[in-house]
């Protein structure tokens, strides 16, 4: 039996298990292939996880371990190399791990779905996670300015409070947090959504619930939405193809 799973903590919101589960019976090879979910509260775990399964093939790696993982590596691909995070892990020959990251892959697929090709655009990163790093060289690629918004002001990221004045100068703004999240999803990130209008768009890395009280405010005020469900999707698949390369 072939294994692949996901490692994180804490798990309870995630998709991945029913999303392999049916794509393996879909394919017609759910007799010799499973995923699971290994929750790991301290990634000084994994390596014992690693050695006390023998036939896992592949990893996705979540929140709060997209970077911490990386040191346990053999080796990074090129597409975690340029994010500095890790969110896929494929298990090859001898057991040689090597990191990648498909985040990157679909957030910047799926934003250029979303938006205007011809929109000339500059971004608030809400959050400063190792999911804001696939944001970030997803925003690059596209020659989108961005700024990074963290709740501790420093000289590469504006604090909260700064919005208020701020927030008027973006039109694209990310929420790269897990703010909002199921269960705690009567929360959301402390932005002036008063000031948003008809010209901002509102991108939402969050999945669960589809409509967070971020993208819910936002439309109030006019603004388009676009959550994290086509993302996940697109870094799934990826996943997979690299699993398989």
């Amino acid at each position: 039996m072939n294994i692949y799973g996901l490692i994180g903590y804490p798990l309870g919101h995630s998709f991945s298990k029913k999303y392999f589960t049916e794509k393996f019976a879909q394919m017609g090879i759910a007799d010799n292939n499973a995923y699971e979910l290994f929750e790991l509260p301290d990634i000084q775990a994994f390596p014992q996880l690693i050695e006390s399964r023998p036939n896992l093939k592949g990893l996705n790696v979540t929140i709060p371990h997209k970077q911490a993982v990386m040191p346990f590596l053999d080796g990074l691909d090129a597409s975690a190399e340029k994010v500095g995070a890790v969110n896929v892990i494929k298990i090859g020959e001898g057991g040689k791990l090597i990191g990648y990251n498909s985040d990157y892959y679909g957030f910047k697929t799926s934003l250029e779905e979303f938006i205007p090709a011809d929109a000339a655009l500059k971004a608030l990163i809400l959050g400063n996670g190792g999911a804001a790093k696939a944001v970030i060289a997803a925003l690059s690629d596209l020659s989108i300015p961005y700024k990074i918004v963290s709740r501790t002001k420093s000289a590469d990221a504006l604090g909260y409070e700064d919005l208020t004045t701020e927030i008027g100068n973006y039109q694209l703004i990310i929420n790269s947090s897990p703010v909002g999240t199921y269960p705690k999803a009567d929360i959301c990130p402390d932005i002036p959504y008063e000031q948003l209008t008809s010209n901002h768009y509102l991108y939402d890395l969050v999945y669960n619930p589809v409509q967070t009280l971020f993208l819910q405010k936002g439309e109030v005020q006019g603004a388009k939405t676009h959550n994290g469900l086509k993302m996940l999707h697109l870094q799934a698949e990826k996943a997979w193809e690299i699993w398989n390369l």
